[in-house]
């Protein structure tokens, strides 16, 4: 249930009246908050700060930088007064258009809010949506502790941690958003608050996995976790058929057969410019200086011509792994999740998904600058385990099952080619799913529940349509009771309950 203040807010809320005009200008008007325009060079830096060159290409009419939330609070008044579209930006990782991008709106940069605070006794670290997750891991570097974050270090906080997480460490801790324990969060009505288990549960729960339906938060209070020296790197390997039989039976065995939480891997295949690069590329990671033996030999025996795994720190690791970015293109993410197949359907499954994959993406290997990639990530019963131990989301997966997140990737240079290639990763994703579906029917695979990643989700997905009834109707009534007048569900992109 909701305060008695938080319903007060929203009644209060109905009966603002927009004012038709220009929000930056009305914000610069206040005179101590950074409002930068197009000739900045702020504003100009921050804006190749995408991974996907059509957010960049997409020009708000000014980009806000606060440095408090007080300041937040300031401006989400004035923009819930006027009625242009707007975004707010963490890390600039989700590549669809106006999620964290806009055209001839206000844009809200986190970049500032770029806190790192930890308390060395218990591991508690607020942390700024303005970080990067290879900034965090650079701050707690040295002290003992770590935040479960995602895999690449260019990710920023904000996105991540909204969208559920996925980490290397998931199957110790849960979703990167399992470790909040308070959000600091500005409403839409520009009042202040901090969200809880106990404070307000809905709203705590509505939080790990909603993404940006509620408001704008400006602290995640997390509960670190003892980190040392970790052992990691990837495998490369040539494609061929045999070797993609073998590294995709690898990571099915892994998915059900690994008892070790501190070991994962990610398993990708990668396609260039007509082939030009055809390849497999490994993640290994073990939260540790030294891998038991025969932990990954599935992986390692296949042989891979390229192997960089090695005892390094945490930060090293998060700072190497922004190569996987491709700089100066588009870029569209899409995903599916899957049960894992028996052995014996392990064929039938996994390598028919591996053949559509081929098939679909060789429409496009002449479209310039086209690199496609399928990356098999392991969501064994595990991740459940850790992230219900604590406390409830959105997303509110099930230990009766294992399962694989499979995301789907596509980066291209020209513009023009947008529209095609929505087209090329719609058909990619919707072969996996329709497969996946007529192979439960028949019991080739089981009944499941199949949520959606938010993280690698595309826009023409119905992420909230894939998570339970139950968990979509409280992240809308959630939405509903603390934005009345639609700030985020109606003038920002988004997906919504």
């Amino acid at each position: 249930m909701f305060s008695l203040w938080i319903l007060y807010i929203a009644f209060l809320g109905l009966f603002a009246v927009p004012t038709y005009g220009d929000a930056c200008s009305f914000i610069e008007a206040i005179g101590t908050v950074n409002v930068t325009r197009p000739l900045d060079p702020a504003y100009v830096y921050e804006q190749t700060q995408y991974w996907s060159t059509s957010c960049s290409a997409l020009k708000p009419s000014c980009i806000i930088f606060p440095n408090s939330a007080a300041e937040v609070a300031s401006i989400a008044k004035i923009i819930a007064n006027t009625t242009e579209s707007w975004a707010i930006k963490s890390g600039g990782h989700n590549p669809n258009n106006f999620f964290s991008s806009v055209e001839g709106g206000p844009l809200i940069s986190t970049d500032h809010l770029d806190q790192a605070v930890l308390d060395p006794v218990t591991g508690i670290v607020d942390v700024g949506p303005g970080n990067r997750l290879d900034s965090i891991a650079a701050k707690l570097q040295g002290s003992g502790w770590t935040f479960v974050g995602g895999r690449i270090g260019n990710t920023g906080v904000g996105g991540l941690v909204l969208g559920g997480g996925l980490s290397y460490m998931s199957a110790q801790y849960g979703w990167a958003a399992s470790s909040v324990l308070e959000y600091q969060m500005v409403l839409a009505n520009g009042t202040i608050t901090n969200i809880s288990a106990t404070s307000n549960p809905d709203f705590f729960k509505a939080l790990k996995g909603g993404g940006n339906n509620f408001g704008i938060v400006t602290n995640y209070r997390l509960q670190a976790h003892p980190q040392g020296n970790v052992w990691a790197g990837n495998l490369v390997f040539p494609h061929a058929s045999s070797t993609a039989t073998k590294l995709l039976k690898a990571i099915r065995d892994f998915t059900e057969y690994n008892d070790d939480d501190k070991a994962a891997v990610i398993v990708t295949a990668e396609r260039a410019n007509l082939d030009a690069v055809d390849s497999w590329i490994l993640f290994l990671f073990y939260d540790g200086t030294v891998p038991p033996a025969g932990i990954f030999t599935n992986f390692t025996s296949v042989g891979p011509i390229l192997n960089t795994c090695r005892e390094r720190t945490y930060a090293d690791l998060m700072i190497s792994s922004n190569w996987v970015v491709v700089k100066a293109s588009v870029v569209d993410i899409g995903t599916e999740t899957i049960p894992i197949p028996t052995a014996e359907n392990f064929s039938k499954v996994m390598e028919t998904l591996h053949v559509h994959w081929r098939n679909v993406s060789s429409t496009a290997l002449a479209v310039p600058g086209i690199v496609a990639s399928i990356a098999w990530q392991p969501f064994p019963k595990r991740i459940a385990q850790r992230a219900k131990a604590r406390g409830p989301d959105l997303i509110d997966a099930d230990d009766s099952v294992d399962r694989i997140i499979i995301e789907m990737n596509y980066s291209f240079i020209p513009l023009s080619a947008y529209g095609q290639m929505a087209d090329t990763l719609e058909a990619t994703y919707t072969g996996v799913r329709n497969r996946v579906v007529s192979w439960q029917a028949d019991g080739t695979l089981p009944q499941a529940y199949l949520p959606l990643f938010m993280n690698y989700g595309f826009f023409r997905q119905d992420y909230f349509g894939r998570l339970r009834p139950e968990n979509r109707a409280l992240a809308r009534s959630v939405a509903l009771q603390v934005d009345p007048q639609g700030l985020f569900r109606t003038r920002t992109g988004g997906w919504r309950p």
